[in-house]
Protein backbone atom coordinates (compact mmCIF):
# COMPACT_ATOMS: atom_id res chain seq x y z
CA UNK A 1 0.00 0.00 0.00
CA UNK A 2 1.29 3.23 -1.14
CA UNK A 3 2.29 5.84 1.96
CA UNK A 4 0.75 9.27 2.19
CA UNK A 5 3.26 12.28 3.20
CA UNK A 6 3.15 15.75 4.53
CA UNK A 7 6.18 17.76 3.07
CA UNK A 8 7.16 21.27 3.44
CA UNK A 9 7.23 23.12 0.40
CA UNK A 10 9.16 25.99 2.36
CA UNK A 11 10.13 29.01 0.80
CA UNK A 12 9.09 29.32 -3.06
CA UNK A 13 13.18 29.87 -3.66
CA UNK A 14 13.45 26.08 -2.16
CA UNK A 15 12.43 25.16 -6.27
CA UNK A 16 16.16 26.79 -6.92
CA UNK A 17 18.18 25.72 -3.94
CA UNK A 18 20.48 23.12 -3.35
CA UNK A 19 20.93 21.46 -0.23
CA UNK A 20 20.14 18.55 2.25
CA UNK A 21 16.37 19.28 2.04
CA UNK A 22 15.94 18.97 -1.59
CA UNK A 23 18.32 16.35 -1.64
CA UNK A 24 16.81 14.05 0.34
CA UNK A 25 13.11 14.74 -1.45
CA UNK A 26 14.78 14.11 -4.84
CA UNK A 27 16.23 10.71 -3.57
CA UNK A 28 12.52 10.40 -1.47
CA UNK A 29 10.70 10.43 -5.28
CA UNK A 30 13.55 8.07 -6.83
CA UNK A 31 13.27 5.45 -3.45
CA UNK A 32 9.31 5.39 -3.48
CA UNK A 33 7.59 2.95 -5.81
CA UNK A 34 6.20 4.94 -9.12
CA UNK A 35 2.69 6.14 -8.00
CA UNK A 36 -0.21 5.53 -10.35
CA UNK A 37 -1.54 9.27 -9.86
CA UNK A 38 -0.62 11.80 -7.00
CA UNK A 39 -3.44 13.61 -4.76
CA UNK A 40 -2.32 16.58 -3.38
CA UNK A 41 -3.27 19.17 -1.09
CA UNK A 42 -1.76 22.32 -1.70
CA UNK A 43 -1.58 25.25 1.70
CA UNK A 44 -2.32 27.73 -0.79
CA UNK A 45 -5.06 26.62 -2.16
CA UNK A 46 -7.93 28.05 -0.34
CA UNK A 47 -11.51 27.22 -1.02
CA UNK A 48 -14.76 27.42 1.39
CA UNK A 49 -15.58 23.80 -0.66
CA UNK A 50 -13.17 21.24 -1.00
CA UNK A 51 -12.53 22.05 -4.29
CA UNK A 52 -10.80 18.84 -6.45
CA UNK A 53 -8.78 19.37 -9.65
CA UNK A 54 -10.32 18.05 -13.05
CA UNK A 55 -8.00 20.20 -15.74
CA UNK A 56 -6.29 17.63 -18.45
CA UNK A 57 -2.85 20.14 -18.47
CA UNK A 58 -2.20 22.85 -16.32
CA UNK A 59 -0.28 26.06 -16.14
CA UNK A 60 2.47 26.92 -13.69
CA UNK A 61 0.56 29.20 -10.92
CA UNK A 62 3.83 31.81 -9.40
CA UNK A 63 1.78 32.85 -6.47
CA UNK A 64 4.37 34.69 -5.24
CA UNK A 65 6.58 38.26 -5.25
CA UNK A 66 9.62 39.47 -5.11
CA UNK A 67 11.84 35.89 -5.49
CA UNK A 68 14.47 35.14 -8.30
CA UNK A 69 13.47 35.61 -11.95
CA UNK A 70 14.02 32.36 -12.79
CA UNK A 71 11.49 31.25 -10.67
CA UNK A 72 9.01 32.34 -12.95
CA UNK A 73 10.60 30.40 -16.28
CA UNK A 74 9.94 27.18 -14.36
CA UNK A 75 7.33 25.19 -15.98
CA UNK A 76 5.65 22.08 -14.19
CA UNK A 77 3.36 20.48 -17.18
CA UNK A 78 1.64 18.05 -14.86
CA UNK A 79 -1.43 16.24 -16.52
CA UNK A 80 -4.39 15.61 -14.40
CA UNK A 81 -6.23 11.87 -14.56
CA UNK A 82 -9.94 11.95 -15.30
CA UNK A 83 -10.77 9.04 -13.49
CA UNK A 84 -9.06 9.32 -10.39
CA UNK A 85 -10.35 12.39 -10.36
CA UNK A 86 -14.09 10.65 -10.38
CA UNK A 87 -12.68 8.61 -7.81
CA UNK A 88 -11.78 11.28 -5.45
CA UNK A 89 -15.65 13.12 -5.60
CA UNK A 90 -17.24 9.98 -5.00
CA UNK A 91 -14.96 8.96 -1.82
CA UNK A 92 -15.78 12.41 -0.34
CA UNK A 93 -19.55 12.42 -1.30
CA UNK A 94 -19.70 8.74 0.31
CA UNK A 95 -18.17 10.05 3.51
CA UNK A 96 -20.96 12.73 3.31
CA UNK A 97 -18.14 15.91 2.67
CA UNK A 98 -19.41 18.27 0.12
CA UNK A 99 -16.79 18.59 -2.95
CA UNK A 100 -16.71 20.31 -6.39
CA UNK A 101 -15.17 19.18 -9.31
CA UNK A 102 -12.49 22.72 -10.92
CA UNK A 103 -11.49 22.68 -13.99
CA UNK A 104 -9.62 26.32 -14.48
CA UNK A 105 -6.83 25.84 -11.41
CA UNK A 106 -3.33 25.54 -12.25
CA UNK A 107 -0.63 24.23 -10.07
CA UNK A 108 0.99 26.51 -7.41
CA UNK A 109 3.96 26.45 -5.88
CA UNK A 110 2.45 24.78 -2.83
CA UNK A 111 2.35 21.88 -5.64
CA UNK A 112 4.40 22.48 -7.68
CA UNK A 113 8.11 23.08 -5.55
CA UNK A 114 7.42 19.81 -4.31
CA UNK A 115 6.53 17.71 -7.48
CA UNK A 116 9.40 19.14 -9.19
CA UNK A 117 11.86 17.91 -6.37
CA UNK A 118 9.92 14.57 -6.15
CA UNK A 119 9.26 14.00 -10.08
CA UNK A 120 10.96 16.44 -12.48
CA UNK A 121 9.80 14.84 -15.49
CA UNK A 122 6.39 15.32 -14.49
CA UNK A 123 5.17 12.09 -15.87
CA UNK A 124 2.61 11.09 -13.14
CA UNK A 125 -0.80 12.32 -13.24
CA UNK A 126 -1.49 14.73 -10.59
CA UNK A 127 -4.87 15.76 -8.65
CA UNK A 128 -4.77 19.25 -6.85
CA UNK A 129 -7.18 19.71 -3.92
CA UNK A 130 -8.29 23.12 -2.29
CA UNK A 131 -8.03 23.33 1.71
CA UNK A 132 -10.29 24.81 3.95
CA UNK A 133 -8.65 26.79 7.50
CA UNK A 134 -12.09 27.01 9.19
CA UNK A 135 -12.94 23.56 9.37
CA UNK A 136 -12.05 21.80 12.88
CA UNK A 137 -9.13 19.78 13.02
CA UNK A 138 -11.04 16.75 13.40
CA UNK A 139 -13.02 17.35 9.87
CA UNK A 140 -9.47 18.28 8.40
CA UNK A 141 -8.52 14.01 9.42
CA UNK A 142 -11.95 13.39 8.27
CA UNK A 143 -11.18 14.58 4.58
CA UNK A 144 -7.89 12.58 4.93
CA UNK A 145 -9.56 9.53 6.19
CA UNK A 146 -12.50 9.71 3.02
CA UNK A 147 -9.43 8.78 0.47
CA UNK A 148 -7.38 6.50 2.59
CA UNK A 149 -8.62 3.66 0.26
CA UNK A 150 -6.73 5.59 -2.73
CA UNK A 151 -3.59 4.25 -1.10
CA UNK A 152 -4.46 0.74 -2.09
CA UNK A 153 -4.91 2.01 -5.72
CA UNK A 154 -1.01 3.05 -6.14
CA UNK A 155 -2.03 6.48 -5.55
CA UNK A 156 0.34 8.77 -3.50
CA UNK A 157 -1.47 10.93 -1.10
CA UNK A 158 0.28 14.26 -0.15
CA UNK A 159 -0.32 17.24 1.92
CA UNK A 160 1.83 19.98 1.14
CA UNK A 161 2.35 23.04 3.62
CA UNK A 162 4.68 23.39 6.96
CA UNK A 163 4.23 22.96 10.37
CA UNK A 164 6.08 26.17 11.42
CA UNK A 165 5.44 28.81 9.44
CA UNK A 166 5.31 32.52 10.50
CA UNK A 167 5.93 34.79 7.84
CA UNK A 168 6.61 37.95 10.49
CA UNK A 169 8.87 35.82 12.56
CA UNK A 170 11.52 34.84 9.66
CA UNK A 171 14.78 36.39 9.83
CA UNK A 172 16.46 35.88 6.45
CA UNK A 173 19.92 36.37 7.67
CA UNK A 174 19.89 33.94 10.34
CA UNK A 175 21.47 30.13 10.52
CA UNK A 176 20.44 29.51 14.30
CA UNK A 177 16.99 28.07 15.24
CA UNK A 178 14.48 29.71 17.17
CA UNK A 179 13.76 27.74 20.64
CA UNK A 180 10.10 28.51 20.27
CA UNK A 181 10.14 26.77 16.70
CA UNK A 182 11.47 23.68 17.98
CA UNK A 183 9.45 23.16 21.07
CA UNK A 184 6.59 23.43 18.81
CA UNK A 185 7.63 20.79 16.36
CA UNK A 186 8.86 18.50 18.91
CA UNK A 187 5.94 18.71 20.68
CA UNK A 188 4.10 17.70 17.77
CA UNK A 189 6.78 15.28 16.75
CA UNK A 190 5.80 13.24 20.20
CA UNK A 191 1.85 13.40 19.72
CA UNK A 192 2.12 12.36 15.87
CA UNK A 193 3.90 9.40 16.95
CA UNK A 194 1.75 8.14 19.86
CA UNK A 195 -1.08 8.64 17.01
CA UNK A 196 -2.60 11.14 19.79
CA UNK A 197 -5.52 12.52 17.79
CA UNK A 198 -7.00 14.07 21.19
CA UNK A 199 -3.99 16.27 21.98
CA UNK A 200 -3.37 16.90 17.80
CA UNK A 201 -7.42 18.14 17.20
CA UNK A 202 -6.46 20.33 20.08
CA UNK A 203 -2.93 21.66 19.48
CA UNK A 204 -3.45 24.97 18.88
CA UNK A 205 -4.91 25.38 22.50
CA UNK A 206 -2.40 22.81 23.75
CA UNK A 207 0.86 23.03 22.31
CA UNK A 208 3.28 24.98 23.45
CA UNK A 209 4.18 28.28 21.28
CA UNK A 210 1.60 27.32 18.89
CA UNK A 211 0.17 30.41 18.75
CA UNK A 212 3.77 31.80 17.07
CA UNK A 213 4.52 28.40 14.51
CA UNK A 214 0.66 28.43 13.51
CA UNK A 215 -0.70 31.92 13.50
CA UNK A 216 -3.06 31.19 11.16
CA UNK A 217 -3.85 27.28 9.82
CA UNK A 218 -3.49 26.41 6.28
CA UNK A 219 0.10 25.65 6.03
CA UNK A 220 -0.71 23.25 9.48
CA UNK A 221 -4.30 21.70 7.44
CA UNK A 222 -2.62 19.29 5.13
CA UNK A 223 -0.95 17.74 7.85
CA UNK A 224 -3.84 16.36 9.22
CA UNK A 225 -5.15 15.89 5.66
CA UNK A 226 -2.40 13.67 5.32
CA UNK A 227 -2.25 11.41 8.34
CA UNK A 228 -5.82 11.21 8.45
CA UNK A 229 -5.09 9.57 5.08
CA UNK A 230 -2.81 6.90 7.06
CA UNK A 231 -5.70 6.22 9.57
CA UNK A 232 -5.95 2.66 9.26
CA UNK A 233 -2.25 1.70 9.87
CA UNK A 234 -1.50 4.89 12.45
CA UNK A 235 1.56 4.82 11.99
CA UNK A 236 4.26 8.10 11.79
CA UNK A 237 7.24 8.23 11.11
CA UNK A 238 9.54 11.78 11.09
CA UNK A 239 12.19 11.04 8.20
CA UNK A 240 13.63 14.88 8.01
CA UNK A 241 13.54 18.07 10.02
CA UNK A 242 15.66 21.36 9.45
CA UNK A 243 14.93 24.42 9.45
CA UNK A 244 15.55 27.53 7.06
CA UNK A 245 15.54 31.48 8.06
CA UNK A 246 15.34 30.64 11.93
CA UNK A 247 12.01 29.15 12.08
CA UNK A 248 11.00 28.56 8.52
CA UNK A 249 10.38 24.18 9.19
CA UNK A 250 11.04 21.88 6.22
CA UNK A 251 9.88 18.32 7.73
CA UNK A 252 8.63 15.31 6.05
CA UNK A 253 6.14 13.22 7.68
CA UNK A 254 5.11 9.15 6.54
CA UNK A 255 2.01 8.05 7.50
CA UNK A 256 1.78 4.35 6.44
Amino acid sequence: MMPSFFIAHGAPSLALEENVYTEFLQKLGQDLPKPRAIVLFSAHWESATQLVSSTAQYETIYDFGGFQPELYQIKYPAQGHAETTADVLRLLEEAGIPAEADSLRGLDHGAWVVLRLLYPDADIPVIALSVNRYLTNEQQYQIGQALASLREQDILVIGSGGTVHNLRQLNWESNGVDSWAMEFDQWLEDKLVQWDTEALFAYDKVAPSARAAVPTPEHFVPLLLAMGAGDQTKKASLLFKAYQYGNLSLSCWKFD
